[in-house]
């Protein structure tokens, strides 16, 4: 299941912005604003030479706009954008609990080692192997368990990694529907599918922010 996600995050398209893209609101006649303003003005990037649609932010190692960008991951040689999100928080998870298992494995021998010497390995080289490897994944689990609950706050609001500045700047989130509906946004409407990177022929049709270009918004938000 971790390489199943690992491979989706990286072979599958954040998202592009298509060619001409203009918003629907937007009137031929304006010219598009290169500013980076809070709220629904028409935006354009000048390197991309294209609209750019609400959420959306250039990479510069890419260097192409992606939409409801979150970051550029080294990792997985891509950007993290709409159209992969859900498959790198699965990958993430899936990551955290192989970590977590392999820790669980090593444990008994890495108790040994410090409370029974007439068990332990008898070369240098694999009390050495033992001890990195315990050592190296509990550290990875644990910076692995800070990622995912950095990603779970995030997703609960309906927020990306760089949106976390732009949110401060805010009174109120305009993208935060309620965690449900925001979970939602992510994962699709079919909780079957949740924990399977996936989606359901309805929530590609019916849910516009997994295709990236459209985003429904509160009433109620002050900006």
């Amino acid at each position: 299941m971790m390489l199943w996600c690992y491979f989706m995050v990286v072979f599958t398209n954040p998202g592009a912005v298509p060619e001409n893209w203009r918003h629907a609101a937007e009137e031929d006649v304006n010219p598009p604003s290169t500013s980076e303003e809070q709220g629904h003005a028409p935006r354009y990037c000048a390197r991309c030479q294209n609209g750019k649609p609400p959420r959306c932010h250039h990479c510069s190692v890419c260097d192409r706009c992606v939409l409801k960008m979150d970051h550029h991951c080294v990792w997985v040689v891509n950007c993290v954008g709409a159209r992969n999100y859900k498959y790198f928080l699965l990958f993430l998870v899936y990551t955290f609990l192989e970590t977590v298992l392999d820790t669980l494995v090593l444990l008994p021998s890495f108790i040994i080692f410090f409370h029974d010497g007439s068990r332990r390995p008898s070369s240098a080289g694999d009390i050495a192997i033992l001890f990195l490897a315990f050592v190296l994944n509990l550290a990875f689990a644990l910076s692995l368990l800070c990622f995912i609950c950095m990603h779970t706050s995030l997703v609960a609001s309906n927020t990306t990694s760089i949106e976390v500045y732009e949110r401060k700047k805010t009174c109120s989130w305009e993208y935060d529907l309620g965690w449900r509906k925001n979970l939602e946004q992510v994962f699709g409407t079919n909780k079957l599918l949740w924990f399977l990177p996936m989606y359901c022929t309805e929530d590609l049709q019916n849910i516009p922010t997994i295709q990236g270009l459209e985003f429904p918004t509160r009433s109620d938000a002050v900006l």
